[in-house]
Order: structure tokens, then sequence, then C-alpha cells
């Protein structure tokens, strides 16, 4: 095992993106692999998982480099000292790396090791919420769960392809991917590799999504010939879903605050060959009033903490805050109040976060179904997919039927 000090270099200009410029680790990543098309799959599968494994255990690498934000050059060359030392990296003898104590890494590396909140690299008042909200025990096989690198999962375009047959085509650009029962769509892939470079991406056979994800759409029991909007559409990962499951027949509407996302979501929509999405930007509450009473099914995949996806996004847990817990919570339950307007009676309302924490979840169902519109509606089914016990992000799903 050999460091190139290019790839360290780019590792650590990215590392300085994302906890000093508090930029998201993805698109500083996405942008750094950009940077040199001579890398090959496995340099930039190095500068990629190098950077997601520092950020995800940033606490725990910066107690035992004995440094602290805002990290400057010299700090951040000692983190990635910790890392290279505990990965078992030979150090090469670049000046910066002069010096390095491995025997006082490891030992205090062993020693750390003994409290929670280094040893799963978690913020403390994170840490508090979630032994108050899930349990000490539970929160602590969430969060082992969610510091694992999190696998590469692709969702078939049944409006293209078939599974089957999109594991063959994969097989021909050398990728191999593995079906799951539980998951009609889902194909995991068995190693690491840059999908969208392929032609079957190209012609739309297949989205990035986790299998959990992946559940949202058939929760949401849509049919074709329905009315469905997705409430929080985004850059259209459920859209997409919903319309496949539609097999493009009805009307989806997609509903943003955002126009750049609802931008990428046509572009998404092109390339798959979903035809049934219609897009509309919420620029004001008369976007929601003309709907009220109209559709078969309302998807709301509300903004929420992403817990249940930070060993996608681990750098998420070091920009939450209590502050911001506090705001979300307030807004998914405005939302929910506002959109489940849009139902009409005898259809059907579907709540879903990417967050494992129950206030977020069935809390605001609680909520919602005491409040005056909620009184509308019986809770049907409810579901919870953990990282820890399904192998995948954090989901909570609810579906509520308006008598």
């Amino acid at each position: 095992m050999r460091l190139h000090k290019n790839l360290v270099l780019a590792v650590l200009n990215g590392l300085n993106q994302i906890f000093n410029e508090e930029k998201y680790a993805d698109k500083v990543v996405a942008q750094i692999l950009k940077s040199d098309k001579r890398w090959g799959s496995r340099d930039r599968g190095f500068v990629a998982e190098t950077t997601y494994e520092i950020v995800r255990w940033k606490r725990l690498y910066g107690e035992i480099a004995a440094v602290q934000e805002p990290f400057n050059r010299d700090d951040l060359w000692r983190i990635f000292a910790v890392w290279a030392t505990l990965r078992g990296y030979p150090l090469p003898d670049w000046k910066p790396l002069e010096g390095t104590p491995t025997r006082r890494i490891k030992g205090k590396f062993e020693t750390l090791r003994n409290e929670r909140k280094f040893r799963e690299s978690i913020p403390d008042w994170l840490d508090e919420l979630g032994v108050t909200s899930l349990g000490e025990k539970k929160w602590e096989k969430e969060l082992q769960a969610l510091n694992t690198m999190a696998p590469v999962v692709l969702r078939t375009n049944t409006l293209k392809t078939l599974p089957k047959l999109l594991r063959n085509v994969l097989l021909e650009e050398k990728i191999i991917s593995t079906s799951s029962p539980k998951y009609a769509d889902a194909l995991i892939l068995e190693q690491r590799a840059n999908v969208f470079s392929t032609s079957a991406f190209q012609k739309g056979l297949f989205e990035v999504q986790d299998a959990a994800s992946q559940t949202v759409a058939p929760f949401t029991q849509v049919s074709a010939g329905m009315r469905v909007i997705d409430a929080c559409a985004g850059a259209g990962g459920k859209a997409l879903h919903l319309a496949a499951k539609m097999e493009n027949k009805g009307q989806l509407i997609a509903l943003d605050i955002y126009q750049h996302k609802l931008h990428e979501l046509k572009r998404r929509a092109k390339r798959a060959g979903a035809h049934n999405i219609e897009i509309r930007l919420i620029d004001s509450t008369k976007v929601i009033k003309k709907l009220y009473d109209t559709a078969d099914r309302v998807l709301i995949d509300a903004p929420c903490s992403g817990t249940g996806v930070l060993r996608r996004n681990p750098d998420a847990k070091w920009k939450l805050n209590e502050a911001f817990i506090e705001r979300i919570l307030k807004e998914q339950q405005h939302i929910l109040r506002q959109y489940a307007k849009m139902v009409k009676p005898g259809g059907k309302l579907v709540y879903a976060t990417c967050s494992i924490l129950p206030q977020e979840n069935e809390d605001q169902i609680t909520a919602f179904l005491s409040s005056e519109t909620g009184g509308k509606f019986t809770l049907e089914a409810q579901k919870h997919y953990w990282p820890s016990e399904d192998g995948f992000d954090g989901f909570y799903m609810a579906r509520m039927l308006r008598t």
C-alpha cells in the first residue's frame, strides 16, 4: 500500500472545503473527481472514500491529532496522518508527515474507543438527543450501522426494462450486481463503480436510489390512471419511481419550492421516459389551494434531519444543530396540515422522512391526526426501515386514508 502525494493533496483540498468553507461533501468530491481526467478507478476510489472516511470520523481523528476547528493546513495533515496510521499505511518521508507519533496515535485510539461520542464520532448534543429519543441500546446500534459505508443501489426503470435484463446489460459493462426479493426493482452493486458513465444510465435504464427509499412509491399504492401529487418532489427520485408504478398513465404533479430542483427533475424525467409528470413551482399558496380535494394520492417526502442517511452524507452530522431540529419539526407539521388538504375523500396521504428520530416520524403523525385537518384521516399503515436491521438507509413512512 503506497500513498500518492497528488491524491493525498486532493483529499486535503476537499477536506478544507468541507470543514472550513462548509461546502457539501458530495458536491466537493464530485468536483474533485472531475479535476484530473488521468485518474483511474482506483485513484478515484481512494480520493472519494478517504475524504468521506475522514469526514465521518472527524471528531475521533481530530481528538487523536489534538487539533480544533477551524483546521489550518498543518491540522489537516495531522488528521490525515491519524487516518493513514489507523488504516495501516506506511507513512512516506514527506515533510508534513515528519515526526508523526504513530505509537501514540494507536494508544490514544484504544483509549478513546471507550467513549461513544468519540468511538462513533458524534456531536454531544446529537448523541444526547439520540439516547433520549431511541434509548441507549437502540441508538448505539443505529450509530454503528450509520458509520459503515452505504452500498450503491440502483433502481430499475421499469418504463424501459426489467431488473433481470438490466443486470445483464450492466454485466456487459463489467458491473456486477445482485437482486433482492424484498426490493423488487433494486440491484445492489457488488463493488462501487462510476455508474453514471455507463450507456445504461445514459439510456435511462436506471436511477441510483437506496433500497429503503425505493419502498416509498409502492407504499403509496399508486396505479395507472390516478391523479397523484408528489408535494415535495425535489429533483424527482420518488416522482420518477411513482411514474413507473403508474405505467406513465394518469397525472403525476410534481411540486417543490425550488426551481433548480424542478429543472433537474425535468431533465431526469426526459431521460427516464416519464411522460406523465407535470411540474409546478410552489411560488404562492394559490398553487396548493387550487389542488384541494383533487388527488387520489399525495406523497409528502418531508424535509427532515436526514439522520437515517448519515452514512451516505456523513458531513450532515457536523452541519446539523438543535435549532435546525426545532425549526424542521414545525415545518413538517405545517406541511402536513396544509398539503393534506389536496387529498380528495377516499384518497390517501403518505408522509415519509429519511430520519430515524420518532419526533420527526410517528410523533408527527400522532400530532397531525389530532389536528382539525388530520381529523379527516385515519392511519392505515406505518413502516420503519432501520440501518442496523435492514442494511440500508433509515426511513419512516405512514399512509393515511381520508374518510
